[in-house]
């Protein structure tokens, strides 16, 4: 395995490496995958271009109404930023769980995205948040929202000469809470079987809004559009929230493989949908 590795001093230097290289090249960011699949002789590039010096690459910024997380921003710096500990915090809870610390240190959200496995923690959590992708090319940057970015395991609408820079989270209104639930083989540093996010926003005891999101049982993490729509404008009551949970696995379209099997998978999802949604309650309930 033969390489050069470019190291680009902004993002108009790594798209120029990126238009010289083409497809011989590969954007680097924490290389926590990239540099598996090499090993693995499943991709092989001649060109490796590091984004790690570019510094409008890396953190998270606020804006009146949302957040900006740079593509570099590692899962460590998501789990410990302040301002998910509130009604983001099912953000934090998915950081938490991909991998152990040394992958989480450096680790990337962009990259978590760009790889596009059906299973990524981050994915349903940014998927019940309504994120989106900001992408930068030749042509100008233009963002889409992240449940059309992904479109199959491994695949995405990055086109070839753009560069994932930054994933935009809405501001959420008062009354709102998140959650996120991860089944595996093991409690830590296991691909998920199954895992779940929920967003409910309550309004004078009634759900307002809810977003459900699958991870690991399609082929991209996906939303309950007929679970989250039963939701809206009910008491948040135990049999709603069973109902939800029901709904939510009638949306789940799973593979069995050496993990689990399909129906297992699908077993799986409505106790995990009832918990995160009985999590979020509890949640808006300690934030009054």
């Amino acid at each position: 395995m033969s390489f050069a590795v470019h190291h680009a001093k902004s993002v108009d230097d790594a798209l120029a490496l990126a238009a010289r290289y083409r497809e011989t090249g590969r954007f680097l960011a924490g290389g926590t995958d990239l540099i598996i699949q090499m090993q693995r002789g499943r991709i092989e590039p001649e060109h490796l271009i590091d984004l790690s010096p570019i510094a409008s690459l890396h953190g998270i910024r606020e804006e009146e109404d949302g957040f900006v997380i740079g593509a570099l921003t590692t899962h460590k710096d998501i789990e410990r930023y302040p301002g998910f500990r509130g009604a983001l915090h099912g953000l934090v809870e998915a950081a938490r769980v991909v991998g152990g610390h040394q992958i989480r240190n450096v680790g990337t959200i962009g990259g978590n995205v760009v790889n596009a496995s059906p299973a990524a923690d981050l994915v349903p959590v940014l998927l019940a948040l309504n994120a989106e992708a900001v992408l930068l090319g030749a042509a100008g940057e233009r963002r889409m929202p992240l449940a059309q970015f992904l479109t199959g395991p491994g695949l995405t609408r990055r086109r070839a000469e753009e560069l994932l820079i930054s994933i935009r989270l809405p501001r959420l209104p008062p009354g709102s809470a998140t959650a996120f639930l991860k089944a595996g083989r093991r409690k830590a540093m296991e691909i998920s079987v199954v895992c779940v996010a929920a967003r409910l926003t309550l309004q004078d005891r009634r759900i307002s809004t809810a977003a459900l999101a699958l991870g690991a049982v399609g082929p991209t993490g996906l939303r309950a559009g007929a679970a989250e729509r039963f939701l809206e404008g009910r008491t948040a009551e135990p049999a709603v929230l069973a109902e939800a949970g029901r709904l939510a696995a009638d949306a789940a379209m799973p593979v069995g493989d050496v993990r689990a099997s399909a129906e297992h998978r699908r077993q799986i999802v409505p106790a995990l949908i009832e918990r995160a949604l009985e999590r979020c309650l509890e949640r808006i309930e300690a934030a009054l």
